[in-house]
């Protein structure tokens, strides 16, 4: 009896092979919610400008904090203080400054987001945007939809061999799809939590919060599976 190279992506008439795609699609409940904040402020001087975004960035970073475990990561990301140049005349005369800070929580508790958000709303010149609904990186719904994959792959290549009359005999190859494709690697972000001194809004002056329906996630898992087959009597 010949067997094939191990290399070689055919088989011989002693040691058939069968290649086959499987997939799995699932759809899994969010683990994590994403507000992006955005804090302005705008003043004819320097200072008056940088001192209200100081306060107000303050003002937002304690109010996130105060909902304690439910946050599960906030980060503080781009700071801007550019200086706006009056449209008319000669020179370049500023006419005020304008400072923006955007801040990004996670939240893993969706009974407090929508309060959270609510009162992210109220405060001046703070804008919200999200909810974006995610999961988490080392979620156990990745690892059911491989799993789901490979019994697809593996189901899959029994019915073309009991369509032939035999069945199967080894795997020779599972790769997940693109895994020979070379991906940039990306870091993780940097950040942390920062001492704020400006109180937070108490909750008994807060707007009546919004109702967000947490968004179902869709996950999808494929392999590529190759097998040898009994050599089947045709």
């Amino acid at each position: 009896m010949t067997t094939p190279p191990a290399d070689a992506p055919y088989g011989t008439p002693d040691a058939p092979r069968i290649a086959v795609r499987g997939e799995a699609h699932l759809e899994v409940d969010p683990e994590a919610a994403h507000l992006r904040i955005t804090v302005t402020a705008r003043g004819r001087d320097r200072r008056t400008a940088l001192d209200d975004l100081t306060h107000r960035n303050a003002t937002v970073l304690d109010l996130v904090k105060s909902y304690g475990d439910a946050v599960t990561h906030l980060e503080t990301g781009a700071l801007s203080l550019t200086p706006e140049l009056t449209r008319h005349g000669r020179g370049e005369r500023v006419h005020a400054y304008h400072g923006t800070v955007r801040v990004h929580a996670e939240l893993g508790d969706f009974t407090a987001l929508g309060e959270l958000a609510t009162r992210l709303a109220d405060l001046d010149l703070t804008q919200v945007h999200g909810p974006r609904w995610t999961l988490r990186t080392d979620s156990p719904a990745y690892r059911h939809a491989r799993q789901q994959a490979v019994h697809a792959a593996v189901q899959r290549a029994r019915e073309y061999a009991e369509a032939l009359g035999t069945t199967l005999a080894a795997l020779v190859e599972l790769a997940d799809i693109g895994a020979d494709e070379a991906r940039p690697v990306r870091g993780a972000p940097a950040g942390g939590w920062r001492r704020a001194s400006a109180a937070a809004p108490t909750k008994e002056t807060a707007p009546a919060p919004l109702d967000l329906e947490p968004q179902r996630q869709h996950v999808h898992a494929a392999v590529n599976a190759r097998f040898t087959l009994v050599p089947p009597t045709l």
